[in-house]
């Protein structure tokens, strides 16, 4: 990463996206932050000024509304002449299980997961090839392995991780890498915003520290290194791959601690 490195990260308003643009204003990027809440992103493109970026630019849209999605691409590739890497963040969380899902949580998922990043991706791509770029989606754990709860969430992140390796595939005879990273459980606004009282995320934490090998939850920034690493030259040989930070959950025997006898 450098000063002529152009980076366009979505849902950069909070949680991971904000400490992912955070730390790579610190390696000196140009960022393009897009949500929906212009004073949370105006706060966190103070913070990467302060930190270093060698430019920030602040792109109020709901991605989940299509035209929105080109339209924050252009605007980014407009004002910094070009993009070389795409960071698709934007997420929601739902927390339904089987019997009480609805398909407007299922649709809103898809359509913010799924649906956004496939139209973001397909706006920047001429961008992207024209510089060897890359694009890391921020997935889950979710993703990879099946536990019971939030099924709208979980279908739309399995989603996205085979749209990762699919247009990994697609795009790397042009030069392109496509990579994902699957977090675990890391401590974000997103249970807050899903629902949850101060003392229900709270728990949940506590509960995260025995579902996670290494006996803790995950910060946002062990996640902004992986991201950062995915998209650097550093990770160059690497394409079409799901990338879990999760402390060792996804490698776990579900609901037991168990050794072999």
């Amino acid at each position: 990463m450098s000063s002529s490195t152009i980076v366009l990260i979505t849902g950069a308003s909070s949680g991971i996206g904000a400490g992912t643009a955070l730390y790579l204003a610190g390696l000196g990027a140009k960022l393009a932050l897009v949500a929906r809440s212009k004073e949370k992103l105006e706060n966190v493109a103070q913070s990467c000024l302060e930190a270093g970026s060698s430019g920030v630019l602040v792109c109020v849209h709901d991605l989940a509304v299509e035209d929105e999605c080109a339209t924050a691409v252009h605007e980014a590739v407009k004002h910094f002449g070009g993009l070389s890497v795409l960071i698709n963040n934007a997420g929601i969380l739902h927390r339904s299980d089987f019997e009480k899902v609805s398909m407007l949580e299922i649709n809103q998922s898809m359509n913010l997961h799924v649906n956004a990043t496939v139209k973001i991706c397909q706006i920047s791509m001429p961008y992207l090839e024209a510089v060897s770029g890359s694009v890391v989606n921020v997935s889950s754990i979710a993703g990879l392995r099946a536990y019971p709860g939030s099924m709208a969430y979980k279908m739309s992140k399995a989603a996205l991780d085979q749209f990762t390796r699919c247009l990994a595939l697609e795009v790397a005879g042009k030069g392109v890498r496509v990579n994902s990273v699957n977090p675990g459980v890391i401590e974000t606004d997103i249970f807050k915003d899903s629902g949850l009282t101060k003392d229900e995320v709270q728990a949940y934490y506590e509960a995260g520290k025995k579902m996670h090998p290494l006996g803790r939850v995950g910060q946002v920034g062990e996640v902004a290194t992986a991201i950062a690493f995915l998209a650097s030259a550093d990770a160059s040989f690497i394409t079409g791959q799901t990338l879990a930070v999760d402390g060792g959950r996804s490698v776990t025997i579900p609901y037991a601690q168990m050794s072999d006898n």
